[in-house]
């Protein structure tokens, strides 16, 4: 994933749903596939980091966006427990030494030896969801390097090999490649994403749409999707949808100005759907609109990306919100408008730019592992 920018990350279904899926309608409250993936902004047991290493780039690699790391512990592990991905014992170790020295409480925190490949969290570590019963389960989906692009085998061994060490059961989806960055849902039946990242035959070359949606429906519980067609091969992830769109309590899209979009990538066509979006209630969301980076992202160094950054990739904790931050004057503003959409929790920018320049940002190093219920 390095060097280049992110843009971000059962039943036999009925013949009615095979007729045309995006006309079934979700009923408010209900269930519609086997299990329910929790809103990020609902209560967390614990937040999973895959920590940087120096095994596939380098130690200049791990140094530079290790403090992002630090940091986000730090600010998490006040409202809930920090789930950490080793990459052996030696790792481990050198983990605990380092935060205990920064005197984080390391009651919090607790550690998994599995190897990876890189830090994406977002794309490659479990997604947890409830089943019909409340039970916790662990969705492992397929993962390809966002279509070979990357050293992927490690971190798509992620979920079964965490599996055997939580004890959880896993559903194993690996027949469908679906990066967690690469979707939102707004928990009230609808899925948002781009067909670049989703059905580009890099990822899945023998499914139709219309099958990617049946397993949605199934595992996901959509049955409305936002389908936008995203640019594929502008980024590494063929355009996730996470660098610039995020849905806040079911009825809202947070999103950039059309101009913003414009600069992001997004083209005319996709923009107008986005903009007249609609839930599976047939009812049009509001919309929020964060800036982009007032300037292009500039490093320490002075090195010039020579692109600007996505305030909208962004971390919803117990008690704190993640924003992504680039030393530059709209991070503020940013800030400020996020803070009024969460006034219970606290907004903490994060200085992202040496990992904004290896691919991503906030959202895209995190995943949130709901409470139990029963």
């Amino acid at each position: 994933m390095n060097k280049l920018v992110v843009l971000c990350s059962g039943v036999i279904l009925s013949a009615v749903f095979l007729m045309g899926c995006n006309q079934i309608k979700a009923e408010e409250g209900r269930q519609v596939g086997k299990y329910t993936m929790p809103d990020e902004s609902s209560k967390h047991e614990g937040t999973w980091l895959q920590w940087p290493h120096n095994f596939t780039y380098g130690k200049d690699y791990r140094d530079k966006v290790e403090p992002i790391w630090i940091e986000m512990t730090d600010a998490l592990s006040d409202g809930e427990n920090i789930h950490i991905i080793a990459f052996d014992k030696y790792e481990k170790n050198y983990i605990y030494d380092l935060l205990y020295d920064e005197g984080i409480d390391m009651d919090k925190i607790d550690f998994y030896i599995v190897p990876t490949d890189d830090v994406w969290a977002r794309d490659t570590a479990p997604i947890f969801v409830y089943d019909k019963d409340n039970n916790i389960k662990l969705m492992d989906w397929g993962f390809n390097g966002w279509g070979k692009k990357t050293p992927y085998k490690n971190d798509a061994l992620i979920s079964k090999r965490l599996s055997k060490q939580l004890g959880t059961e896993t559903i194993d989806l690996n027949d469908v490649v679906l990066e967690g960055g690469a979707f939102e849902l707004d928990g009230n039946g609808t899925f948002l994403s781009t067909r670049s990242a989703v059905t580009n035959n890099n990822r899945n070359p023998k499914l139709a749409e219309a099958d990617i949606e049946e397993y949605i429906t199934e595992y996901l519980g959509a049955t409305n999707f936002i389908w936008l067609d995203g640019v594929p091969d502008l980024d590494i992830t063929d355009f996730h949808i996470d660098g610039f769109v995020k849905i806040h309590e079911k009825s809202t899209i947070i999103t950039m100005k059309k101009n913003d979009l414009a600069e992001w990538g997004v083209t005319n066509k996709d923009i107008q759907t986005l903009m007249s979006a609609k839930n599976a209630f047939d009812k049009p969301y509001q919309y929020v609109y964060l800036p982009i980076s007032k300037n292009n992202v500039v490093l320490d160094n002075g090195e010039n990306l020579g692109y600007k950054g996505s305030y909208i990739n962004y971390y919803i904790g117990n008690t704190v919100v993640l924003v992504p931050n680039y030393n530059d004057p709209n991070d503020k503003t940013a800030n400020d408008i996020i803070q009024k959409l969460y006034p219970d929790r606290k907004v903490i920018g994060i200085d992202v730019r040496e990992l904004y320049k290896e691919g991503g940002m906030i959202h895209c190093v995190t995943q949130q592992q709901p409470v139990r219920l029963k």
